[in-house]
Order: structure tokens, then C-alpha cells, then sequence
């Protein structure tokens, strides 16, 4: 489960061959969920408010990146690190 960014103690993963749709995991502390990447629901799981928040402004940042790494996921190619929240 390659690591493909991480900030303010949230870590964001996306496995390779996951499940449609596309989607990432973001984990903080104990909490842990997936987000799909084109609404931003959180699929499965649960965070914090104020980091569920963040990882949903990162994601409006990142959507385009985060839908490359999903393709290059799928077809078992190396995944690009995204550029955390400032």
C-alpha cells in the first residue's frame, strides 16, 4: 500500500488493483476511510471532522493527480507522490 502523501498527521494511501470506484485511503490516528475521488464521499469508515475537512481540501486540490495515480495503480505502475496540505 504505497504511501502517496501525508500531512498534519494524516496519511494517504491508494493500494494497487483496488476495487472501482476510484478512491484513496486516508488514515489519522486510529480513524481510517476511503474517499472516492470524484465526490468525495467517504465511502467506508470515518474521520475526525476537522480532518476529514482537510483531506476533502486536499482532495479539491489534487483531483487530477489523484485519477493518475488511480490508472497508473490499476495497471501495477509506480505511483507518483501528491503534494501534501499546506
Amino acid at each position: 500500500m504505497p504511501r502517496i502523501s501525508a500531512f498534519y498527521g494524516i496519511y494517504i494511501y491508494m493500494y494497487f488493483q483496488d476495487h472501482e470506484p476510484a478512491h484513496f485511503h486516508a488514515i489519522y490516528g486510529e480513524a481510517e476511510a476511503w474517499v472516492d475521488i470524484d465526490t468525495g464521499r467517504l465511502r467506508r469508515g470515518k474521520l475526525p471532522p476537522r480532518a476529514e475537512r482537510m483531506v476533502l481540501d486536499w482532495l479539491n486540490l489534487h483531483r487530477s493527480e489523484l485519477h493518475e495515480n488511480w490508472r497508473r495503480a490499476q495497471a501495477g505502475r509506480p505511483l507518483n507522490p501528491v503534494a501534501p496540505l499546506e
